[in-house]
């Protein structure tokens, strides 16, 4: 008899399924009770993708990554401490919880398929002139994408503001879910599946 195991020991994953083809194996939904495994699967190719989906929202937390080819955030809760941006999704998972009256990992889960853009923007150097080019977006890449913008836009809402940045992750995540333009994931999934439907 196998006994369950609830994400913070709060929530199950039983029945939440990933309904796009291209990213179920990308998104692992196998709960954790402490998501910080500390690298267990370092090493192996596409270890990402062994990682639970909300440990992974966690580590994007902890190093925002880049904006304009410049670092992000430096400062404030993303430091880098993985106690801290464990606090912060928790808190979140329960505002998201409370607004929404669902298991917030299954929204959480639909956000991500919500928001993962499904084309790019390339651009190539023909004869000396430039030309953008639409280009399908790899699984693993649009997680990775869909998670960054979660992030960035949640920090762009509560850096140096009133907004505590629980409720900003939370109002990003069920933004998202609901695919409204507020999400910085939806409005720029959007805009770059525009150009890229006007590049083809």
């Amino acid at each position: 008899m196998s006994i369950e195991v609830l994400a913070f020991n709060k929530w199950s994953t039983e029945g939440i399924k990933i309904e796009d083809p291209g990213l179920q194996r990308y998104v692992n939904l196998k709960a954790r009770l402490v998501p910080k495994t500390g690298a267990k699967y370092a090493g192996k190719r596409f270890h990402k993708s062994r990682t639970f989906i909300v440990e992974r929202l966690m580590n994007k937390l902890a190093v925002p990554g880049h904006k304009g080819k410049k670092h992000f955030r430096t400062s404030g809760p993303c430091a880098g401490k993985a106690v801290t941006v464990y606090k912060i999704v928790e808190q979140a998972l329960k505002i998201v919880e409370k607004k929404t009256n669902e298991n917030p990992i299954k929204v959480l889960a639909k956000a991500i398929e919500n928001a993962a853009p499904r084309e790019e923007i390339v651009t190539i150097e023909y004869g000396g002139a430039r030309y953008p080019k639409a280009v399908e977006c790899a699984p693993q890449r649009r997680v990775d994408i869909v998670l960054r913008y979660f992030v960035q836009g949640t920090y762009d809402k509560c850096f140096n503001k009133k907004t505590p940045v629980e409720l900003a992750l939370a109002n990003e995540i069920i933004a998202a879910y609901k695919l409204d333009p507020k999400s910085l994931a939806i409005s720029k999934k959007n805009e770059v599946e525009r150009q890229a439907d006007a590049a083809r």
